[in-house]
């Protein structure tokens, strides 16, 4: 049986062949860098809806005129939010997204537009462009925080490698690395907790915990409503550290910790509402928005939600993130072996499918797919590699369907501008409605046949990459493919050492 290990990349029948953590670390780094060049190379680079302009303009301020107000919303037409108690325009939002982009954007205006070629008509979009790459980066080191996660398995580098690419290319990771939303820069932060906290297999170290603690609270500023999840990592300690109690003689440490970080998190983010607003549970969002729907209120029947998120053809998690199914398989086997890190894959979707099931906008607003419950499919994704541990006849067969089709999925999300058939199509009725019946899918196929017959009419249809928009929106060719070259330049040169380097740890 041993023999049969290197035969074959995605089989691996049984766990020897581990890699040293000492060894696996820079194939992390390759494998991140890899990952990030891909991102990077097949990237929108633009923004369409405020969720995602939003970071945008509060990093720009942070940047600029070290504040959070945004003016420039409102002046531009665009603004959701609400003056705070001196008249100053708000975002509905907390900065934590803006935060985290604010490298990006500084390389934005510092840099990227002042490039030769970069025109003062496309300078604007530059910059959004350069912020927009930072999911990118994001989703990149989700990657490889999943791939030394894989590794903690016990499985070989190979099979972990192999994990680790279906679920940077087949899942909603891959069509989410484009766009500007905050679920990658979420995703990253699970991910990694996941690893620091459940990924040693032995008592978490106090280092681990405080790491892990400050992620899971920074998280919360991101999106609020992390909160449910973050909820569910400390069930998911408690758990993990009463099965490690007796080998350890600081026994639940990593939950008090969590919970004290959390409460401190939460308590933040309510004086900060009071600060701006005058009242700890005004969040700053406007009652009503769209035509005077009111978007974020949690009024929605439970069972519209549900059904749209499990079976509709433009939410569904089965149909938008396949490898979940091996994931679901894969959780018995998880149980067995690491308890705390199974609670988190398989209560997080739980939590969050009933938690935005009664959103009033449930359906995320413009986007492809469950857009709220991504960062919760990610962690229940996780579990598949449980099944690469003595596996039996069917996972590789069924690891290559899932793989591909979820690939497939997502290769059509980034393929043209999803808004554009949304638009025409219906993707709401009525009064700012979710149409049940909506199909993206069916959508960018017809707008792939369309666009491999004739040429976009209007700036921002068509081909949905950046180099493409921005030369289409007057910048010169030379630097963007210049900037594409050293992206397609990486994406093979790194690649090639992260593989070279994982055959060498088999």
């Amino acid at each position: 049986m041993l023999s049969r290990v290197n035969r074959e990349v995605w089989y691996v029948p049984d766990c020897h062949g581990r890699a040293k953590n000492s060894s696996s670390a820079p194939v992390a780094i390759l494998l991140f860098l890899f990952f990030n060049c891909v991102y990077l190379l097949t990237s929108t680079g633009r923004v369409r809806s405020i969720d995602e302009i939003d970071p945008v303009m509060q990093s720009e301020s942070l940047l600029l005129r070290h504040s959070t107000a945004i003016p420039q919303a409102v002046n531009s037409g665009i603004y959701f939010g609400k003056s705070d108690q001196h008249g100053v325009p708000r975002s509905a939002w907390p900065a934590g997204h803006a935060i985290l982009v604010l490298p990006w954007s500084a390389a934005g205006h510092y840099l990227f537009v002042h490039l030769p070629g970069i025109t003062n008509n496309s300078s604007d979009l530059a910059v959004a462009t350069a912020v927009c790459w930072s999911s990118a980066t994001f989703a990149a080191f989700a990657v490889a925080a999943s791939f030394l996660l894989f590794l903690a398995f016990e499985l070989s580098p190979k099979c972990a490698l192999a994990c680790s690419m279906m679920l940077g290319f087949s899942t909603p990771l891959f069509v989410y690395s484009g766009w500007l939303y905050s679920e990658p820069a979420t995703i990253a932060i699970f991910v990694t907790t996941a690893f620091l906290l459940f990924g040693s297999g032995v008592p978490i170290s106090l280092a681990r915990a405080v790491i892990g603690s400050l992620l899971l609270g920074f998280a919360v500023h991101i999106r609020p409503a992390n909160m449910v999840t973050a909820f569910v990592f400390i069930a998911a300690s408690l758990v993990y550290d009463q099965s490690h109690a007796s080998k350890s003689r600081f026994a639940y440490r990593t939950t008090a910790l969590l919970i004290f970080v959390l409460a401190f998190s939460g308590l933040l983010y309510l004086a900060r509402n009071y600060s701006l607003f005058g009242s700890p549970f005004d969040f700053g969002v406007p009652a009503t928005a769209e035509n005077g729907k009111d978007l974020d209120s949690w009024h929605n029947p439970f069972w519209v939600g549900a059904f749209g998120f499990l079976f509709s053809p433009g939410k569904s998690v089965l149909l938008f993130c396949p490898p979940i199914i091996l994931g679901i398989l894969g959780l018995p086997r998880l149980w067995r072996r690491n308890r705390g890190l199974s609670v988190l894959c398989g209560a997080a979707p739980i939590a969050n499918l009933f938690l935005y099931s009664v959103r009033t906008q449930w359906e995320g607003g413009y986007c492809y797919g469950p857009r709220y419950l991504v960062p919760s499919l990610i962690l229940l994704t996780l579990p598949c590699a449980a099944l690469f541990q003595s596996p039996r006849g069917w996972v590789r067969p069924a690891f290559w369907i899932t793989a591909i089709i979820g690939f497939l999925v997502q290769a059509l999300g980034l393929s043209t501008n999803i808004v554009e058939d949304m638009v025409v199509n219906h993707y709401f009725i009525g009064n700012w409605d979710y149409r049940m019946t909506y199909s993206p899918i069916a959508g960018q196929i017809h707008l792939i046949w369309k666009y491999l017959h004739v040429n976009p009419a209007q700036l921002g249809l068509g081909w949905d990459r950046w180099f493409v928009f921005l030369r289409a929106a007057g910048a010169s060719p030379l630097p963007l493919t210049i900037i594409a070259s050293l992206f397609l330049l990486g994406t093979l040169t790194f690649g090639h050492l992260t593989w070279k380097k994982v055959c060498s740890l088999s």
